[in-house]
């Protein structure tokens, strides 16, 4: 197997508006679901919220500076929706697109390629207290809303991504409630899945009728390598289930048009999902130039007995279901919960996710398959861990280096087997908010003082630089 990545290969790196920006009342921006969560007490730890964040939108040609000084040649952000369309509807605020043609621009004179996400969790909260995701209308304010984007910067980007991780936004937001809107309703959450869905296939409609010709429309997923504990049909089943709410609920409209017959009779009890209408599922399914794949861990599953229950941390006076998700009294998989998780022995990131590259070459083969001839991009994988300078100033983060050549090494077996991987985007650029955790996990490959602001690369950023400027892994230093 050759050493050297395909050559083209796209090496990024990856943000989130919200994480990042801060700004969060300038230039006419309005509330997002996230704020009004952050700031309600107990959602996220220490009581962090993004108002500040890492103080980007007033640092982006510093930021994007530092990308250069990288070496990487493609930067995956995303689009803040109520920084553009403070009501999510009507039309946009030009200071607002301002800022992302100047970030697109700078981006551009450095020879680094824009990736731009439209959506990544920041619903303006003027459309959730209308309903929110659960709600057909937001579909298409989601389509008006990637319109009005690329009519701005379609000239300038060619690659677009319509939705970041929908599972999180319909599952952890709706379901669980360990994400903004922080709502706990099983049938809000199938409901706002579905949504997500045809708001996927509208805007990538509506992308699709504004891009010039070149134009390229994705979606990046966070499918689950779901693997039974045990070879029994229970645990087989708990796999089955798990798999059709963590990965065939999206991939199935959006890549075959129909949603599993299998999902549909285990969520019976709870909807008889009426609020699918004719032809939803055939919108839902676009063209696309490629698929992201968001990976992090895999899913290990069983049949929940009274002791697997109690093993994973599903027995009466325990929230945290082990499954990777938050701990909440409320489970993000509806119809399936009574499943049990578990996290197999090894080593773990500072988030408590056990580090197996192999889920991430087995996501790769699986829709290698089942998608011949779409090519895949892993458009987030990272890892947390406490880093901090050292008396000199210096931050060295040996064990995401390992993190990363093992995932890479995944990856460059994945091609090897077959595998069309067109590029990877290390997430994240830089250390950020953390969703419900706040500033207490760092995932970024550059480290940054929340007090002063102070960007400080790490080792790994070094070790992905030399990655991004000659296209074959580096090997792990020693010590």
């Amino acid at each position: 197997m050759s050493d050297a990545f395909p050559p083209g290969f796209l090496w990024g790196t990856a943000t989130a508006a919200y994480q990042i920006e801060g700004a969060a009342r300038e230039n006419g921006r309005t509330p997002s679901i996230w704020d009004t969560f952050s700031h309600t007490p107990g959602k996220v730890e220490r009581g962090d919220t993004g108002d500040i964040a890492v103080d980007h939108f007033h640092r982006r040609a510093e930021d994007v500076r530092m990308m250069a000084d990288l070496g990487v040649n493609a930067y995956r952000f995303s689009v803040s929706w109520p920084r553009v369309q403070p009501t999510g509807r009507g039309p946009a605020i030009q200071r607002g697109l301002d800022f992302y043609r100047g970030l697109v621009d700078d981006l551009l004179a450095h020879g680094i390629e824009p990736v731009l996400t439209l959506y990544h969790w920041d619903l303006p909260q003027e459309l959730e207290a209308a309903g929110g995701w659960p709600q057909r209308e937001t579909a298409y304010r989601f389509a008006e809303y990637a319109r009005t984007v690329a009519e701005a910067l379609g000239d300038r980007v060619t690659r677009w991504t319509t939705l970041n991780e929908p599972w999180c936004s319909a599952f952890l937001g709706y379901g669980s409630g360990v994400h903004a809107p922080g709502r706990t309703d099983p049938v809000a959450a199938l409901r706002a899945a579905h949504h997500l869905n045809l708001g996927h296939g509208l805007a990538a409609q509506a992308l699709r009728s504004v891009l010039p010709a070149g134009g390229q429309v994705s979606v990046s997923l966070n499918p689950a390598a779901v693997r039974a504990r045990t070879q029994s049909p229970g645990d087989l089943d708990a796999r089955r289930r798990i798999d059709a709410l963590a990965n065939r609920v999206f991939t199935g409209p959006m890549l075959t048009g129909a949603y599993p017959e299998d999902l549909l009779a285990d969520t019976a009890r709870l909807t008889d999902w009426a609020f699918v209408r004719a032809g939803d599922e055939a919108a839902s399914r676009q063209p696309l130039d490629s698929l992201g794949i968001n990976y992090y861990q895999p899913a290990v599953v069983s049949a929940a007995g009274q002791d697997a229950a109690r093993e994973a941390g599903q027995d009466t006076g325990r929230r945290d279901r082990q499954d990777g998700h938050g701990a909440s009294e409320h489970s993000p998989w509806p119809g399936a919960e009574s499943v049990a998780f578990h996290q197999p022995p090894g080593e773990r990131t500072e988030m408590g996710w056990s580090v197996d590259p192999s889920g991430l070459y087995d996501l790769l083969l699986r829709y290698t398959r089942e998608a011949p001839g779409l090519p895949l991009m892993i458009t987030e994988n990272g890892a947390a861990y406490a880093d901090k300078p050292d008396a000199d100033g210096a931050v060295h983060d040996p064990d995401r280096i390992r993190y990363l050549h093992g995932h890479l090494s995944a990856v460059r077996r994945a091609i090897a087997d077959g595998a069309d991987v067109r590029g990877y985007f290390l997430w994240s650029l830089m250390d950020n908010f953390e969703w419900s955790y706040g500033y207490g996990k760092r995932f970024g490959a550059v480290h940054v003082d929340y007090e002063t602001q102070r960007r400080t690369p790490k080792s790994s950023a070094r070790w992905y630089a030399r990655l991004a400027g000659t296209g074959v892994l580096p090997e792990v230093p020693v010590g």
